[in-house]
């Protein structure tokens, strides 16, 4: 039997070790290649979309292709192709960007929010650690819960879960992942002669 208090604590210095464990690996990584289904789904406004997802990641430069919207960064732009509109959005780069990418979604415990370890879980035949991530500063963070999945056996990152202050609920499920295979630079820089007849918009 323990105190709220110190079990309070076991708990979220266990989920410490293990995401620090996750950041680790994640470091060790020059670049890693992920696909995944996502679910968006908001009751109240009848929202509910699933797409497959693919990203690839080389240090700070990221290239996410999802549904209709493909977004690149070199590191220091961000192009954000929005196919419907046929239309380019480039701006500066920024680490607070609200834009879901690979590289944020497999590094988003690292800052900016407490964590409690919740429980050992199945998922898909494994057995994974559930762990919620609560943000630090909820006033100015789209979310109000993150619900990650990590792998007792592997210690990857199988699953995340976004409940966001609108109501709407993001789940990613990553099927594939692949780390230290080359990827070019060119992946990561927008080339207009791909977008024919899109207008780009700096910001």
């Amino acid at each position: 039997f323990c105190s709220i208090a110190v079990c309070g604590h076991s708990q979220s210095s266990k989920s410490q070790t293990i995401l620090n464990s996750l950041s680790a690996s994640m470091k060790k990584m020059s670049t890693f290649y992920v696909e995944f289904n996502a679910n968006i789904k908001n009751t109240a406004t009848g929202v509910n979309e699933s797409e497959k997802g693919m990203g690839w990641v080389k240090g700070n430069k990221f290239f996410f292709f999802f549904g209709e919207i493909t977004l690149l960064s070199n590191g220091y732009k961000t192009w954000t192709v929005i196919y419907q509109e046929k239309s380019v959005y480039e701006s500066e780069t920024s680490d607070d960007e609200e834009s879901m990418n690979p590289k944020k979604l497999m590094t988003i415990w690292e800052s900016g929010f407490k964590n409690k370890y919740m429980k050992l879980a199945s998922f898909n035949g494994e057995n994974v650690h559930v762990i919620n991530l609560y943000p630090t500063d909820p006033e100015n963070t789209d979310y109000h819960t993150i619900i990650l999945y990590i792998s007792e056996k592997s210690k990857a990152l199988k699953k995340a879960i976004m409940k966001t202050n609108d109501g709407t609920t993001m789940s990613y499920h990553l099927t594939k992942f692949e780390s230290n295979k080359p990827i070019a630079d060119s992946k990561f820089t927008f080339n207009k002669s791909k977008y024919p007849g899109f207008a780009v918009i700096r910001d």
